[in-house]
């Protein structure tokens, strides 16, 4: 009979003891969520040196002194507050080089928001600058609606307000501009 209480008695402690830390997950689960705020990011980083290597050859190299993560939002994104450096190498390894103050990266849309002081620097010495533009990864098309400046490997000058040019920048269509052009002339 003893034996049977005791039993009893185990049983219902075992089922308190379930019961509470079932209980005690929902609640951290939920004070895991206001944690997570929507103002704040998920994660943040600090002098991060990323590579991006593809069938074992190096593609980019990210370089920033803060990125902060905020991929748990509906809208997703990542935000590089301090500015960064992205280096890109193509299929014959040329180095093309974007710097800029500030970016943020949207995840659903592949849309990169790059913002002040904004250099390119491509594999064959053409330089934009802008204080914005913004660059579309899955068309690989660069645009902005602001002014620049781009000087050109053959030493021609264009500022302007407003283009659109592919990645490799040998499609670049200016909406205004002034600038030095040199024409090589044929026979």
């Amino acid at each position: 009979m003893l034996q049977t209480y005791r039993n009893h008695i185990l049983s219902i402690v075992a089922i308190l003891f379930v019961t509470m830390l079932f209980s005690c997950q929902d609640r951290l689960n939920e004070v895991r969520k206001w944690d997570l705020d929507e103002g704040k990011p998920q994660t943040a980083g600090k002098g991060i040196n990323l590579f991006y290597t593809d069938s074992g050859k190096v593609k980019a190299n990210l370089r920033t002194p803060l990125m902060k993560d905020f991929t748990h939002l509906d809208f997703s994104y990542r935000e590089f507050p301090d500015g960064l450096e992205l280096d890109f190498f193509d299929e014959e390894n040329k180095k093309n080089t974007i710097i800029a103050d500030y970016g943020i990266m949207y995840e659903q849309t592949d849309l990169v928001d790059l913002q002040g002081n904004v250099v390119i620097t491509t594999a064959d010495s053409t330089v934009l600058k802008a204080k914005q533009l913004y660059w579309d990864q899955q068309r690989g098309w660069v645009f902005s609606d602001i002014n620049y400046n781009v000087k050109l490997n053959n030493g021609a000058l264009n500022e302007g307000e407003g283009f659109d040019a592919n990645e490799k920048f040998d499609k670049f269509i200016s909406r205004s501009n002034k600038g030095v052009q040199i024409v090589e002339e044929t026979e």
